[in-house]
């Protein structure tokens, strides 16, 4: 291999040389060349983030956090060009007078998240039918240096500091949009998730250029059927190439690992399972949390150099951050996101491969219908040999490295039951867990660990509970599915009479106390929120 190739691997991967060599021994030839050829076919390498933009000016907004929430700067976008905007700086910076916060509001345009009134309604569900013009953008307008990855079709945004689409949260949301009848709505978002795949080669944690490192759990199949349930088969065939492509994402370079082996989201057991984890393909502080991850790193107990990638990597998992990550359960600064194998990750490739064996029925491929299901029923088995505790009765994360569960409890282990390959009687024993650990008075708890990070004790959150209530429902437990559902229900609704708003996360322990923990103040909005409450509604109100 030449010297620059060896080079390009090592700035591309975000690690270091020492460990690139390190890797390249657990790693044979094969996935060497994998990675030259999917790092020169990522069409996102092009995309300049606002930290390589800014540079020196960058870290300095971001460490002394002049505008408070690192995500501010990040979505900034310039008055000037930035070559002008950084002479500006390094010419004014060392003047006694300079003010740092003054500079940027002089030279960038700041994002504003301003609360916008709707019209008194007279329940929560009227006012939830008005939200989704609040929280609807429509196609975007291409700005150069904005981070924002413009694109083509209206989409709904969470609310609150989150201004732009994001991939998992977007399910949930559409769940309400469909009791709304908004499938314009739903259709209008997948199309653009279609685009960033067929733009990206992947669908972003959002559509920002500093998510494009990484991803977000892969709800996109899903969501295609949602539709599929509406527009009928024919959605198969128009979204069946993007469904490729992003599997293929998810599963690149799982065709050469050996037994024990890992690379990127995929890792080989020692019984040649195949099984994904979280990963970013970016080894540095994340921009929209840059102070925090600075931090953490200097306290980061492993010698292993993946600090960024631990950290961006639990980004990934849509749970930032919580104990199922931590080596000591209780601190960040254990972080081994990439050292274990998400049950709930699998769960939905599992989902994944069975919808793509159906997209490939409806486009006459009977090879490829009946390859995705074999890949299906494999990681259906390896899910249930490795996932489940036969000591515990529940379902748990994997320390591929440990090679044992890793006995952190959370509701990541009721997505068996939400996609059906739970037996019965592993689900008559986890539902026990459900409710002796983790219903409260106001839903499930998402840990029973209170270790001051948001997806831990107390709080709960909407996409959790839905995923739970739809498991339960699938076992025929639907009167445990309705108290869960109506508990949920009861808690958006007090806290609505109180602030007259939709939280994205609940204290579900103790109802008069507000949600906590995080790197960010509570949002309002708030998207997924509003899609679990009215779908919850249709569900058991309705009736």
């Amino acid at each position: 291999m030449k010297i620059s190739l060896i080079i390009t691997l090592w700035l591309t991967s975000g690690i270091s040389y020492s460990q690139q060599k390190a890797n390249d021994k657990l790693v044979h030839n094969p996935i060497k060349n994998n990675t030259l050829k999917s790092l020169s076919s990522n069409n996102f390498t092009n995309v300049t983030t606002p930290d390589k933009i800014y540079g020196t000016l960058f870290k300095d907004i971001q460490l002394k956090k002049a505008l408070g929430d690192n995500k501010t700067f990040a979505d900034a976008v310039p008055k000037f060009l930035p070559s002008v905007i950084l002479k500006k700086y390094s010419a004014q910076k060392t003047n006694p007078a300079f003010d740092l916060k003054d500079f940027v509001t002089q030279n960038f345009v700041l994002p504003v998240s301003s609360p916008v009134k709707i019209p008194e309604s007279n329940s929560l569900k009227e006012h939830l039918e008005q939200m989704w013009g609040v929280l609807t953008r429509n196609a975007d307008k291409k700005q150069n240096y904005n981070s924002l990855l413009p694109l083509p079709y209206p989409y709904i945004v969470p609310g609150g500091r989150f201004r732009e689409i994001y991939y998992w949260d977007s399910y949930f949301t559409m769940q309400g949009l469909a009791v709304s009848n908004r499938y314009d709505l739903i259709e209008s978002m997948i199309d653009n998730f279609k685009y960033l795949i067929d733009t990206y080669g992947h669908i972003p944690n959002g559509n920002r250029s500093y998510y494009l490192s990484r991803s977000q759990p892969p709800y996109f199949a899903l969501m295609v059927e949602l539709l599929e349930q509406r527009r009928g088969k024919s959605i198969y065939k128009k979204y069946f190439s993007a469904l490729e492509k992003e599997y293929s994402w998810w599963m690149n370079g799982s065709d050469k690992l050996r037994p024990g082996e890992a690379y990127k989201r995929v890792v080989k057991l020692s019984d040649e399972s195949i099984l994904n984890r979280n990963w970013d393909d970016k080894n540095a502080p994340r921009e929209e949390s840059y102070v925090q991850d600075v931090q953490i790193a200097k306290s980061y107990k492993k010698n292993d150099g993946l600090a960024f990638t631990n950290l961006r990597a639990g980004a990934e998992s849509g749970w930032d951050f919580s104990s199922r990550w931590f080596a000591d359960t209780m601190n960040l600064n254990t972080i081994e996101t990439t050292s274990i194998l998400p049950v709930d990750l699998n769960c939905l490739l599992y989902a994944y491969e069975n919808i793509l064996s159906k997209a490939a029925a409806e486009n006459n491929n009977i090879k490829k219908s009946k390859y995705y299901l074999q890949q299906a029923e494999k990681r259906k088995n390896a899910i249930l040999k490795f996932f489940w505790s036969e000591d515990d009765k529940f379902f748990f994360d994997y320390h591929f490295k440990n090679k044992k569960t890793t006995g952190r409890w959370s509701m990541a282990g009721a997505m068996p039951l939400f996609v059906n390959i739970a037996t019965r009687q592993q689900a008559n024993e986890a539902i026990k867990i459900l409710e002796e650990k983790f219903l409260k008075a106001g839903g499930l708890v998402t840990t029973p660990y209170e270790t001051g990070q948001q997806w831990d004790w107390p709080n709960g959150w909407a996409p959790l509970q839905f995923i739970t209530v739809t498991g339960l429902v699938n076992y025929q437990q639907d009167t445990l599915a309705k108290s869960i559902a109506q508990r949920w229900m009861n808690i958006n609704e007090k806290v609505f009479s109180a602030t007259g708003k939709m939280m994205e996360k609940y204290n579900v322990e103790n109802e008069s106390l507000e949600s906590g923990g995080g790197e960010y103040p509570s949002q309002d909005g708030f998207g997924w929120s509003n899609g679990v409450y009215l779908k919850f509604y249709d569900m058991f109100r309705n009736k």
